[in-house]
């Protein structure tokens, strides 16, 4: 009898929402990572993770569940679920060193009838080309002596509406004995589990649904740039178009995107495709507008600037909100650091207001925090909006800011407030 249901490798947003269900459902559970500061954290019971409160931590903590940086816990684990980070490198090419690290650790310690299940989204072919061969030098043969199955990880942070347990989760198994053996390991803590026939299938999933909301998003924002020219209210358009109840899911443009799936995974797919000697147009025309579009707002602040006759250089600008997305901490891709680093670069004045960071530099630079809104918009020229926390009050930005651009469609507009 293995003394844990379930060890988790890397315990970051993905791999600790999972081990929170986990033990919320009554299985043992260990968290493994490679960081002695979250290792501490955890056990102390102080969370990182947006998505789990102290109090979360505090009653995983007291129904079983440790952090260590001691591998040879695997051992003692019926199941393994690799949820490690996979970036790009600096040629936007996947980089894998982490899964395979992470694999390698599991293969030094897994033993026989264990389940190892990959969650880290990757290129497909993935789990069957990298990490089976890693756990098989071993001698153990995975669809024999062990399990092998990739179930991508669906996490949205800051989602009051659908978490872990209530987001379906797609599982593929190396084969059919392991593709059953990790949905009903799933169905003990998730609501619904959706199999599909292989590995390659479960990670192209993944891949497809943020490539979706990749090219929709930059299709959303290249109607922006126009529209603006043409002198059409978009956002108003889209609303309009959003009220037809089939065909249409309404996207929304803003100042580009962020975050650990949207930027990252379309490139995954891509690189897949390029593998095979030809470009995927769309993930690449996709990419391209939207990592234009924090330079499109530089240029819409100093065109808003420029009708008051002042200049970029020298003017006093803050931007609100410099996490990726609203009501969270993570900075992860966030649009904000490009935009920040071309208003620097002109000769801005930079600061920021956002209540879920208390520090935040742009290449090695520390830029000033403002804690009162309401001072801050006043003493500004110029008021970038690029998160809209639920913490501002947005009447405040209204009636005290000299100058907003708005790049979220949140503020009424008027002589004083332009959107993107």
């Amino acid at each position: 009898m293995s003394g844990f249901d379930l060890a988790v490798i890397g315990l970051g947003y993905v791999g600790m929402p999972l081990a929170k269900e986990a033990t919320t459902a009554g299985l043992k559970v260990v968290g493994v990572d490679v960081d002695p500061r979250k290792v501490d954290a955890l056990n102390a019971g102080r969370s990182y993770i947006d998505d789990l409160t102290d109090a979360d931590l505090d009653h995983m903590l007291a129904n079983g569940f440790s952090a260590t940086l001691d591998a040879s816990v695997l051992a003692d684990s019926a199941t393994i679920v690799i949820c490690v980070p996979t970036p790009l490198d600096e040629d936007h090419r996947p980089d894998l060193s982490a899964v395979e690290g992470a694999s390698a650790t599991v293969a030094a310690h897994m033993v026989k009838g264990t389940l190892v299940v990959l969650e880290s989204t990757t290129w497909p072919g993935t789990t069957d080309e990298v990490v089976r061969p890693l756990l098989e030098k071993t001698g153990l043969a995975a669809g024999l002596d062990f399990h092998l199955a990739f179930s991508p990880e669906r996490i949205d942070p800051g989602n009051p509406k659908y978490g872990l347990r209530n987001t379906p989760k797609v599982v593929g198994g190396y084969t059919d004995t392991c593709r059953d053996r990790a949905a009903a390991f799933y169905a003990r803590f998730v609501e619904q589990v959706v199999p599909v026939s292989g590995t390659r299938e479960a990670e192209m999933a993944k891949l497809l649904e943020n490539t979706y909301r990749h090219v929709n998003i930059a299709l959303v924002n290249e109607m922006a740039i126009f529209c603006d020219e043409l002198g059409v209210d978009l956002w108003e358009a889209i609303e309009a178009a959003a009220t037809k109840p089939f065909g249409f899911q309404k996207f929304l443009p803003g100042p580009g995107v962020g975050g650990h799936c949207i930027p990252v995974d379309p490139s995954y797919l891509s690189y897949t495709v390029r593998k095979l000697g030809y470009p995927f147009r769309f993930v690449e025309l996709a990419q391209e507008i939207n990592e234009r579009m924090p330079g499109y707002v530089v240029a819409r602040a100093q065109r808003a600037l420029n009708r008051q006759r002042k200049a970029v250089n020298g003017a006093r600008v803050v931007l609100l909100g410099v996490t990726y997305k609203p009501d969270i901490a993570d900075e992860r891709e966030t649009p904000a650091l490009p935009v920040a680093r071309a208003l620097l670069d002109l000769g801005a004045e930079l600061s920021f207001v956002d209540p879920h960071v208390s520090k935040w530099q742009v290449d090695g630079t520390d830029i000033p925090r403002e804690a009162d809104l309401a001072a801050a918009v006043e003493g500004a020229d110029i008021t970038v909006l690029l998160q809209p926390h639920a913490a501002f009050d947005l009447s405040v930005i209204e009636d005290k800011a000299r100058l907003v651009l708005d790049t979220r469609g949140v503020l009424a507009e008027g002589s004083r407030v332009e959107r993107l």
